[in-house]
């Protein structure tokens, strides 16, 4: 995998966690498509996206 890329992903998914984590510790309400989305989803997905974060920066190069 090119470094290029490992860096840019590894940076948007660090950026989806921490944006996901603001919004369940504010408990900022969310709706999609008028329904709406639980505190408790965002704290999944903030795990998802830290681990491919983490996955993406030790992807690149050595």
């Amino acid at each position: 995998m090119s470094s290029k890329y490992s860096v840019v992903s590894g940076a948007v998914f660090g950026l989806v966690a921490t944006l996901h984590a603001v919004r369940a510790l504010n408990q900022w309400p969310l709706s999609v498509a008028g329904m709406e989305i639980p505190v408790w989803g965002s704290w999944v997905a903030t795990a998802g996206a830290a681990c491919l974060c983490i996955w993406a920066f030790r992807s690149g190069p050595k």
